[in-house]
């Protein structure tokens, strides 16, 4: 079980919240999110950390980004987030790496986090958590393949995609290569 100040801690403990704010029993926020019961008790309980992919359906059955989650579980406002605070999140399945470099700032929408995927990673979302979601991402280093309402997009460094996401998303990395990315959310 997470240490009542860690990350994951305080991602049950908001999970739990979102859902008690809206009166939902477990099985609602199963039925919404598709995640299992016994799953989303675990996660609320801390037994686990839910991966990326299940952490997104959460969020989208709230009608939150993943960054404005992890936005609600930070302490305080500030205007400017040294590196060294910023929050980072690591997907217990797959790795993958996520730095919300942003300061967190109630009334705006804008985010950007910066994400590192190993080699031969495959991460899949059904669904947006808010439809039309705007997001341009900007490669650093490495290759990654996105494919977003079913049109593939093949990214090198210094690549920017800029597209609105209505449906499922697949992020995915060559068994050579890893990526590294910035991703802008409007």
């Amino acid at each position: 079980m997470p240490s009542d100040d860690s990350i994951e801690w305080r991602i049950a403990q908001r999970i739990r919240s979102l859902r008690g704010e809206r009166q939902w029993p477990l099985e609602e926020l199963a039925t919404r999110s598709r995640v299992s019961r016994a799953s989303l008790s675990r996660i609320e309980n801390g037994e686990v950390s839910p991966t990326a992919a299940v952490l997104a359906r959460i969020c989208s059955a709230f009608g939150l980004t993943l960054s404005r989650l992890m936005v609600q579980v930070e302490e305080g406002f500030p205007a400017l987030l040294p590196a060294e605070q910023q929050l980072l999140w690591t997907d217990p399945e797959t790795g993958y790496e996520r730095r919300a470099v942003s300061p967190p700032a109630p009334g705006l929408s804008g985010e950007v986090i910066a994400c590192e995927l190993k080699s031969g990673t495959r991460i899949a979302y059904d669904r947006p958590p808010r439809t039309g979601l705007e997001h341009h991402l900007v490669m650093r280093e490495g290759a990654l393949t996105l494919t977003a309402d079913g049109v593939r997009h093949v990214l090198k460094p210094g690549d920017c995609l800029r597209y609105r996401v209505h449906g499922e998303s697949l992020f995915e990395t060559p068994p050579e290569s890893g990526a590294s990315y910035y991703l802008f959310m409007v």
